[in-house]
């Protein structure tokens, strides 16, 4: 039987190696369904059975680098759809319709809201290191997990959704952030699950799972 693709998309930007390492790793630990391969082919995206959207920089880089990679429309494709689909980090942020990162710049705009920065005035931006998250709404990606488990973030800013029914868990840096978000086949988070320990690698095999 030939095996699933689980495509990770190369754009340029990302945190490529240890997202792929991460999966490999997992999916060798169940039964090794999926072939993992890391691809900026739109054809190869397009047809995946799951699809994850690292990213690190700047949201205006990363949609000017999506859209050069020809992208953009694959994306919105795949993830409209119903491909199970998982943003990390900033690919949480790119699902959204702008940031005030870079004003203007529009999003892949697949979940209504827009990227605001940190406010924690008593606190350094970017909001870095270990938090703890509250689950707000059930997410496949969280089954079987403790409460409030820790995972690693790195961001200064963070998405406000037009529904907060979406937001499936937030962490508290001054107020409340939103850590992770859910709708329908579209799941994203802003922390980093390849970093972050044990919990990480059970949200990652929840995805492999889901």
């Amino acid at each position: 039987m030939a095996l699933k693709t689980l495509a990770i998309i190369d754009y340029g930007m990302g945190n490529l190696h240890s997202v792929s390492k991460a999966l490999a790793k997992l999916n060798a630990e169940n039964d090794g369904q999926y072939t993992i391969v890391v691809t900026s082919d739109p054809a190869v995206i397009s047809s995946a059975a799951k699809v994850v959207l690292p990213g690190v920089g700047a949201f205006g880089d990363c949609m000017t680098n999506l859209s050069s990679y020809g992208l953009v429309a694959t994306i919105k494709d795949v993830a409209g759809r119903g491909t199970p689909f998982l943003g990390i980090c900033l690919g949480l942020q790119l699902l959204f319709d702008g940031s005030e990162e870079d004003p203007g710049v529009p999003g892949l705009g697949i979940l209504p809201g827009m990227v605001q920065k940190i406010i924690a005035p008593v606190l350094k931006i970017p909001h870095m290191g270990w938090n703890s998250l509250a689950f707000k709404t059930p997410s496949p990606l969280f089954a079987g997990l403790p409460a409030n488990p820790y995972v690693y973030f790195v961001h200064s800013y963070h998405a406000v959704p037009e529904k907060q029914e979406i937001v499936t868990a937030v962490a508290e840096y001054g107020s409340a952030i939103t850590a992770a978000v859910g709708c329908g086949n579209v799941q994203a988070v802003q922390f980093h699950p390849e970093k972050s320990s044990a919990t990480g690698l059970a949200i990652l095999a929840n995805f492999l799972r889901s």
